[in-house]
């Protein structure tokens, strides 16, 4: 018989509303207390009956049983941190901040007015009681709209926005992050105030006592939000929460709300596509990334295995700089994120041999080429580097890809990086997606040609495929 070995993870508390599409309330904030690693308990306010197209209908709970969920929680567990999220009506307010108010740990009010869809979740009589439970509060996370409402004024651009978070921290909570994805990102408002949103960027803002903050993160295109605004105070309340169980310094607000966006722009990226609506937010992005991460490893290896016994003539296409080879979980968004050879695939007298293992972020060239891809085509999950000269030049037009390609001395100087920039270049227009992108180099670098694809199997039959064409050709001349 083994021995337990107990873990101990801090705790956090969501008092919010039952969501029957698991996409916002508190299955969204358990499923991101979860994935940083904090233990969630809950108290549910109401039980809505909605999907990713809107609200059913709502049965708001008696408040001695939401203020007996609160107890309960309370009275077993050491809760390091707690959020609200749909309270519905007056007295649910009044009864949830009188129980907090009794809690020694940081809150984070997100006051849940209006869902995504537009559907009201928060009955107008309890529009006043919430002062009362912002004061006691540590944060407030209201989107646009709902900064509105608690200041009562319009609000329409950054500065809007700050003036919005200033008035409602004058009602006594700690510090208001207004978040913008809402914000006017109209011609027109641009044109008459510079510190509106860019189209193209969602600028988050948060006031402190000290301070003035702002996040901007890319909009983006056609994004389901459903539960946006739940998995973004979530995930602030799970880092309060671990930074409160290891007595974390002052400055923790702002590292917990810039490390929580950056969280919730990767959820609305990659999206669960679920419904009949716009989706919701995949609010295990990040956990589910570090665990594709163990399968992509397995791909890359597989590849590297089957290049490495190829009967093909692999080795003619390995550059003198070496070859490697790529592979992204679907979720991918930076190096780090992506697994390569550590080193390379070079020839030797025993043939293709890779000089060391695979691990995640071993790859930078190739790996940004692959990510910088994924930006035109997110299907593209592998990639790798071989030769071009002018017999793969022969052999890719006798096979009639769709082919590719950049010059380095078109690239401008403010470009993000050369691999960015080309394939950017290689994958930005409308014609078929290219199978073989061409760099021919520069002064000190060796001309290249990337292949990118969608599964393992497909990378290996491109690279055997090209190989035996490169062969053929060869043996005509």
């Amino acid at each position: 018989m083994r021995e337990p070995a107990p873990v101990t993870r801090p705790v956090a508390l969501t008092v919010a509303g039952s969501d029957s599409g698991g996409g916002a309330g508190v299955q969204a904030d358990l499923q991101t207390f979860a994935a940083h690693d904090v233990h969630g308990t809950s108290a549910i306010t109401a039980a809505t009956a909605q999907h990713t197209r809107g609200v059913e209908s709502t049965h708001v709970l008696p408040t001695d049983e939401v203020a007996a969920q609160v107890d309960a929680v309370t009275d077993d567990f050491a809760v390091a941190a707690a959020k609200t999220g749909m309270l519905a009506t007056a007295d649910v307010v009044e009864t949830v901040h009188d129980r907090l108010a009794a809690l020694d740990a940081p809150v984070v009010v997100d006051p849940v007015m209006v869902a995504t869809s537009g559907d009201r979740l928060l009955d107008r009589t309890a529009e006043r009681a919430y002062h009362d439970l912002l004061a006691d509060a540590t944060l407030a996370t209201p989107n646009v709209d709902e900064a509105a409402v608690l200041a009562d004024r319009d609000v329409d651009t950054v500065a809007d926005a700050r003036d919005a978070a200033l008035a409602i921290r004058d009602t006594g909570v700690d510090a208001v992050l207004v978040t913008g994805g809402h914000l006017n990102d109209s011609q027109d408002a641009q044109e008459t105030d510079r510190s509106v949103t860019d189209s193209n960027i969602v600028t988050d803002v948060l006031v402190t006592d000290d301070d003035v903050h702002t996040f901007e993160h890319p909009r983006i295109r056609d994004a389901a939000t459903h539960g946006s605004g739940c998995t973004l105070s979530a995930a602030i309340t799970a880092h309060l929460a671990r930074d409160a169980a290891e007595n974390a310094d002052d400055g923790v607000l702002v590292d917990a709300v810039d490390a929580a966006t950056d969280l919730l722009e990767r959820a609305v990226r990659y999206h669960h596509d679920v419904g009949n609506g716009a989706g919701s937010v995949q609010h295990l992005v990040d956990a589910r990334t570090s665990a594709d991460l163990t399968r992509v490893a397995r791909d890359v290896s597989r590849v590297v295995a089957r290049l490495e016994n190829a009967t093909a003539p692999v080795a003619a296409l390995l550059p003198e700089v070496g070859t490697n080879v790529v592979g992204a979980p679907p979720h991918a968004d930076r190096v780090a994120d992506t697994v390569a050879v550590d080193g390379r695939l070079a020839t030797t007298h025993s043939g293709v041999r890779a000089t060391g293992g695979v691990r995640p972020g071993a790859s930078s060239h190739v790996a940004r080429f692959l990510l910088a891809a994924r930006e035109h085509h997110p299907e593209l999950r592998y990639a790798v580097n071989v030769r071009y000269d002018d017999r793969v030049a022969d052999a890719l037009d006798a096979l009639d890809w769709p082919v590719s390609e950049y010059d380095r001395r078109d690239e401008p100087a403010d470009a993000p990086g050369t691999m960015d920039w080309g394939a950017d270049q290689a994958y930005r227009g409308d014609d078929d997606r290219p199978v073989a992108v061409v760099d021919r180099g520069a002064h000190g670098k060796e001309p290249m040609t990337k292949l990118a694809t969608e599964t393992p199997d497909a990378l290996v039959d491109r690279l055997t495929t090209l190989a035996d064409r490169l062969t053929t050709l060869a043996d005509r001349r």
